[in-house]
């Protein structure tokens, strides 16, 4: 089974032109082919291969009047039917049917720290390939796509449209901003971007978080919460087999290792060294997800090292 997983990885590049690090249009346009990896409808597990018909069940701020009914805690204020207030006396709130086209947002993480891998894609390429993927099963469905991309220093904004050249206008800016560029410094931050988020999204949407996490901190995890009160959020952690376990060698050697800006060094084949680099990284993962679950989002965690077919294919 590995070396047919090695055999499709080396297949995959060969036939992409891609070298892992770079990123191409081609790489990108390949996946309007693959949409049926993903299933969009509300509510359901995404990675799901068969798509269904879209029906709006659920309720937040859409076009549509649904009904009134009594204030809860946790609604939105803005929400407040103040004629039915005013006439009964008790506070209610109004409730929207979404329309059939809900809006969809990617948050893309492009930053340094995702220019990193060790087998097959940079975390950055994958995650401009996830991106690219949700953008056309979105497409396919009719939905909305607008998206949030940003690097260490800039970021770009696209609002929700429906159009092809929505999903041609996002992709170029997955172009635009993948260039890594470590000796600028950084002044821009997973919390700024999920802040900048939330300004952008409408309720209701249904938001896609593409990203290491290396930067969840509180004030991220804030941003998160208050999004998730009006809207769906999907987060997938991408992650190098590295960045969980030490490579295994026969004979202990000493190499570096960059995140470029600091350089350590570390032995490989020391079994002391092996488990806690692993203990430690898999505490890290852990909390991370925990965090993203205490945020209410779903989280379905990417590998870097594999093609999203092998991975996504393979989910029920």
């Amino acid at each position: 089974m590995q070396s047919h997983t090695q055999e499709d990885v080396a297949h995959w590049l060969k036939t992409h032109h891609s070298d892992g690090v770079h990123l191409a249009v081609s790489e990108l346009l390949y996946y309007q082919s693959k949409t049926s990896l993903l299933d969009l409808s509300p509510g359901k597990t995404i990675q799901a291969k068969l798509a269904g018909t879209y029906l709006a069940k659920t309720k937040g701020r859409g076009m549509e009047f649904d009904e009134a009914r009594h204030y809860q805690p946790g609604d939105d204020i803005r929400a407040i039917d103040w004629r039915v207030t005013a006439r009964t006396g008790k506070t209610h709130t109004k409730l929207y049917r979404e329309e059939k086209e809900r809006p969809v947002f990617v948050l893309t993480d492009l930053s340094a720290d995702m220019h990193f891998g060790t087998r097959f894609l940079f975390k950055s390429v994958q995650a401009a390939h996830l991106t690219a993927l949700i953008a056309w099963s979105a497409r396919k469905r009719g939905d909305r796509i607008g998206g949030l991309i940003y690097n260490q220093d800039q970021h770009l904004e696209f609002k929700p449209l429906t159009r092809q050249k929505a999903v041609l206008t996002l992709l170029k800016g997955l172009m635009q901003l993948h260039q890594p560029q470590p000796d600028k410094p950084q002044t821009l931050n997973f919390a700024d971007a999920c802040a900048r988020l939330r300004r952008l999204a409408r309720p209701g949407s249904l938001i896609f978080l593409v990203s290491d996490f290396g930067q969840l901190d509180e004030s991220a995890k804030q941003h998160l919460f208050r999004l998730s009160r009006h809207c769906e959020l999907v987060a997938y952690p991408i992650s190098d087999p590295f960045e969980h376990a030490l490579p295994s060698v026969r004979v202990p050697q000493e190499v570096s290792v960059t995140d470029g800006r600091q350089t350590r060094s570390l032995v490989l084949g020391e079994k002391r060294l092996a488990q806690n680099y692993q203990q430690v990284h898999e505490q890290k993962q852990s909390q991370m997800i925990s965090l993203l679950k205490q945020c209410r989002c779903q989280v379905l965690p990417i590998s870097s090292a594999l093609p999203l077919e092998l991975q996504l294919g393979n989910r029920i």
